[in-house]
């Protein structure tokens, strides 16, 4: 995805990166903390048959790994509010610290921890599907909320497939009203094509009235709007929420607000290995950004770089601190 501007110093953008001032607040994050299970053929799947892969199983969902690119550069306090089956509640609170993160799980008495199968190509585009079983992650409600999760707080980030069941779509709300009484700025990523159809565009949009930060992919945007151009779609929806960021993969981000495109930033060149969670790494790395005093432009170009570096490797999270 991308660096700066071209003719810029790395060594430079870097000086600035560490020189930002420090975060006067955490952000929280709440979301989805499934187990993916990540399984990577090389051509078309044989139907009735064999088809050789590669199957590793590691700590996913879109909540999680946004939270752990935020924190992965170390500048930013980050939490997360994250529902899980007794089943892996204990593996995800570790990987989770070991990310920087500071985890709150709810331990579900009933659901397994949700797990997504997800079938990524091993050719050159990387391109994954995703088999998704939510379990426990989207049986969040308001009865996991509590105002004191933003004491501290300075953003608040929603995964949009929260929006996707009934107690977590409450859960939403509540949080939406808590951070405004509070005026923590809300940002939310729409998560899934898929599931926005089965939704609706338009009570899509309805929920997320007073969200300050839109950050979807290029499908989602188009789909969205009903524009079949990226940038239209994101000057359409940035008259609905105040700032727009559409994240594009290989042809990196835009920038949109008052209903004009004011920013394309580019994408910095990468190898992919898996798709998966580089929009998640995105979404981190500009949040994090965003907290330490960056624009738009300069988080969304930091945005691009975490997701060149996750597609390069396999699996949702950055790696590890140590």
């Amino acid at each position: 995805m991308t660096a700066g501007r071209p003719g810029r110093d790395p060594a430079a953008e870097a000086d600035h990166r560490r020189n930002r001032t420090r975060p006067d607040g955490a952000l929280l994050v709440v979301g989805d903390v499934v187990t993916d299970v990540i399984a990577r053929h090389r051509g078309r799947l044989a139907a009735g048959t064999d088809t050789a892969a590669t199957i590793r199983t590691l700590p996913g969902g879109a909540g999680a790994n946004v939270a752990c690119w935020a924190a992965h550069g170390g500048h930013a306090e980050v939490r997360l509010l994250g529902r899980v089956g007794v089943d892996a509640a204990a593996w995800h609170e570790r990987e989770l610290v070991a990310c920087g993160v500071r985890p709150r799980l709810v331990v579900d008495p009933q659901a397994p921890t949700g797990t997504v199968i997800c079938l990524v190509d091993a050719g050159a585009a990387a391109e994954r599907t995703f088999l998704t079983d939510s379990g426990a992650s989207l049986r969040l409600s308001p009865d996991d909320w509590s105002d004191a999760l933003l004491d501290g707080v300075v953003r608040l980030h929603l995964s949009g497939y929260l929006l996707f069941s009934e107690p977590s779509r409450a859960l939403v709300a509540v949080a939406l009203e808590a951070a405004r009484a509070r005026g923590v700025p809300v940002s939310l990523d729409p998560a899934s094509a898929g599931f926005l159809v089965e939704l609706g565009v338009d009570r899509f949009l309805a929920l997320v009235e007073g969200v300050d930060v839109l950050l979807p992919s290029r499908d989602e945007a188009c789909l969205l709007t009903g524009l079949p151009d990226a940038a239209d779609a994101a000057a359409k929806l940035s008259r609905h929420v105040p700032l727009v960021v559409a994240k594009q993969g290989a042809d990196g981000a835009l920038v949109a607000r008052s209903g004009a495109v004011c920013a394309r930033v580019p994408a910095v060149p990468a190898t992919p290995r898996d798709t998966t969670g580089a929009g998640d790494a995105f979404t981190g790395a500009f949040l994090a950004a965003l907290l330490t005093g960056a624009g738009a432009e300069e988080a969304a170009a930091e945005g691009c770089r975490a997701g060149a570096s996750a597609v390069e490797r396999v699996g949702g999270r950055p790696p590890g601190r140590g």
